[in-house]
């Protein structure tokens, strides 16, 4: 009887509303350029005006018709460009620089609420800084990554959309250096361990039943000295193309890249040390490179923060000069580079903006402006299969879309941070 009261009072409530309020929620948004970025082509277009219906673009075009009484945003002052997105992140993570053991503070004082609302926060600041999607790659607990994503899905809180990895899959020791055997079991929610080749086959089912888009493997599983096998990684990949998950390689050794691509994985996370015959196996068979590199500006915040003693000019330039090498060979090569900042530390300041900073790292080594913007939008949504709806700007894609004052074909490193409009789903998180 009660429930049939509550809906007799909503059927009357939405009988009494107004045309008028019914048909302004439905009305249409335009939204005038300046600059457009055309991701798919990696160009800047001018004069275009995007038409929003809902969450989607209804229609993009320089001869739009727009209603004299139609809702306007004027962006003809800046640069729209698709939401961004961030190939790699860490959402349930914020290591301390100076805490030289951050897990045993994540795993056994923090808690699971606790952390997961800090992650909410975190989430927003992505969100704040353009970035309306990112690939979350565990470090996340027992899938909290997937609670999150429930909560900014449903609304509970505002983040940018979430394609999650669960824990990450990977052989003993996990990523904690000098763990004791006798305590092994505080990690076992933060890892998947594996033993086994029926131990890989059945962690791939276990995280596609609790919600996982894609999965996240360790090749090396750095600093610890261990690895994954070929036969577990290939077993892993077989059971995850089943489910039409793709799977993504932490992999920081040219060995370690080799046999990741050899098992047959579709992304390699980090890439720090890959061969010339490397990078052409990766190209042959469409694996992408992730690389997560440091930008000149965030090696000076973290030299600050530890109170770095050694030559810094001098282990910052052996450290870019290594990233530029071997960012400049990919490209050679012909593999397709997606961009991800592994952004999991304290740098005091805002984690969507330090995060950002990989895209500068990209532009310190080379990079031409607008290929940075295509890998940050089209080539990560294209290695995600959503190419048709994300990280693109024309009809049917979801309305995902933000604004930068000045010329990031100019002032690239400048114009990036100066966003003034975040649009998510058709709704403005940031800006008019």
């Amino acid at each position: 009887m009660k429930r049939f009261v509550q809906l007799s009072f909503l059927c009357l409530g939405l009988m009494l509303a107004s045309p008028v309020s019914m048909a302004q929620a439905d009305q249409p948004t335009y939204i005038r350029t300046g600059k457009l970025f055309d991701s798919e082509n990696g160009k800047m277009l001018t004069g275009y005006t995007l038409k929003i219906e809902g969450d989607r673009i209804a229609e993009v075009s320089k001869n739009l018709t727009v209603p004299a009484d139609a809702k306007v945003v004027d962006l003809t002052g800046y640069t729209v460009l698709p939401g961004l997105i961030d190939g790699h992140t860490h959402l349930l993570t914020l290591d301390d620089l100076n805490d030289e053991t951050p897990m045993a503070d994540k795993v056994l004082f923090e808690g699971h609420a606790l952390r997961t609302l800090r992650a909410a926060k975190r989430a927003k600041s992505w969100l704040e800084n353009g970035f309306t999607t990112v690939r979350d790659l565990g470090d996340s607990g027992p899938f909290l990554d997937v609670a999150l994503k429930r909560a900014i899905n449903e609304g509970t809180v505002d983040g940018p959309r979430m394609f999650v990895s669960g824990p990450i899959i990977i052989s003993e020791g996990g990523q904690v250096p000098g763990l004791l055997r006798p305590y092994r079991e505080v990690i076992d929610e933060e890892y998947t361990i594996i033993r086994s080749v029926d131990d890989a086959i059945n962690s791939v089912r276990v995280h596609v039943n609790y919600g996982a888009d894609l999965i996240k493997i360790c090749s090396n599983n750095s600093p610890n000295n261990t690895s994954l096998t070929i036969d577990e990684m290939r077993a892993i990949v077989k059971m995850a193309h089943r489910y039409n998950r793709k799977v993504t390689a932490h992999a920081t050794s040219d060995l370690a890249v080799w046999e990741a691509v050899t098992a047959g994985v579709d992304g390699i996370e980090h890439g720090y040390q890959i061969s010339d015959t490397t990078l052409t196996l990766m190209a042959k068979k469409g694996v992408v490179l992730v690389p997560t590199d440091i930008s000149e500006p965030l090696f000076h915040k973290i030299y600050d923060i530890v109170d770095f003693q050694w030559d810094r000019e001098k282990q910052m330039k052996r450290a870019k000069d290594q990233y530029r090498d071997r960012l400049q060979r990919a490209i050679k090569a012909g593999v397709t580079i997606v961009t991800g900042s592994d952004n999991y530390l304290n740098l005091e300041m805002p984690q969507g903006a330090a995060a950002k900073n990989v895209m500068v790292a990209y532009y310190e080594e080379g990079m031409k402006p607008l290929d940075i913007l295509r890998s940050s939008t089209y080539l990560s949504a294209q290695f995600m299969g959503m190419e048709n709806s994300l990280g693109v700007l024309k009809e049917g894609a979801l309305a995902d879309l933000i604004a930068v004052k000045g010329d990031l074909e100019t002032h690239f490193s400048e114009a990036l941070f100066d966003v003034a409009f975040v649009m998510k789903d058709g709704k403005i998180y940031l800006g008019e």
